[in-house]
């Protein structure tokens, strides 16, 4: 169900619909999900990179980022419920998720 409620999510999104996300259980749990790399900057070749993992976790989700440089996950936020965090995914005004 979650899963379902991330791809809906995803398809708002304001950076890169021409794109298709793609969305993984996580090892730790949660959720991963990755995209082809359209700007290039993380990619040259635009291979598919980590975008957002999101994980719960005692009665609240929390929100990561990739840091590509030092290929780590980074915690940016969390939330008693998941969808602020879907909406800040979709939104990233500061390209946090989608550089």
């Amino acid at each position: 169900m979650d899963r379902v409620r991330i791809e809906r999510a995803l398809r708002h999104r304001v950076r890169y619909r021409y794109v298709q996300p793609h969305i993984r259980r996580a090892e730790a749990g949660g959720w991963v999900i990755t995209s082809p790399c359209c700007s290039r900057n993380i990619d040259p070749k635009g291979g598919v990179i980590d975008i957002a993992w999101v994980e719960p976790v005692e009665d609240a989700w929390a929100l990561y980022f990739k840091d590509h440089v030092h290929d780590r996950w980074v915690l940016h936020d969390e939330s008693r419920h998941l969808q602020p965090l879907l909406d800040e995914i979709c939104v990233d005004p500061l390209r946090v998720f989608w550089p």
